[in-house]
């Protein structure tokens, strides 16, 4: 029997290379994933739609068309994801971070939440809507492992 993928959604800060360690681990375990992300290219994503839909001479009105050009992607890939996997990092705030999650949260998306734990105070709402909270993308493996084939 051909064990159909998982798509899994990887949001969450953009700092760090978290995302390459979940994606290897993975593959090093053979399990049936199809990794999904934003768009990672910090400028990329700040600067679409002034690039593509024209200048604005307010700032707040350039952010505004950056995060509504980027939510195409973001709400279209969590819809279709069968995991949302949200990272908090330690730099900035990561609002976009924190509406991933509530808007997953709220599409009933199974979500493995992952940070240091200093964060967990800050985040403990957050935690408290995932089924599974880690420290390590190492972790995010094994739970993705576990659930998708029953491996301890």
């Amino acid at each position: 029997m051909v064990q159909e993928n998982w798509r899994i959604y990887l949001s969450g800060e953009i700092h760090s290379d978290w995302r390459e360690h979940i994606k290897n681990g993975c593959l090093a375990r053979g399990l049936p994933v199809d990794i999904v992300t934003p768009i990672t290219n910090h400028e990329a994503s700040d600067d679409c739609g002034v690039e593509i839909l024209g200048h604005e001479n307010n700032e707040f009105w350039k952010d505004h068309k950056g995060a509504q050009m980027n939510a195409i992607r973001t709400r279209t890939l969590i819809e279709k994801s069968d995991v949302v996997v949200v990272k908090f990092g330690d730099k900035f705030r990561q609002w976009n971070a924190a509406f991933d999650a509530g808007f997953a949260a709220a599409l009933g998306k199974p979500m493995i939440i992952l940070h240091d734990e200093d964060l967990t105070h800050a985040l403990k709402e957050v935690d408290a809507a995932a089924l599974a909270v880690a420290k390590s993308p190492d972790q995010v493996v094994r739970v993705l492992d576990y659930a998708i084939n029953g491996n301890l």
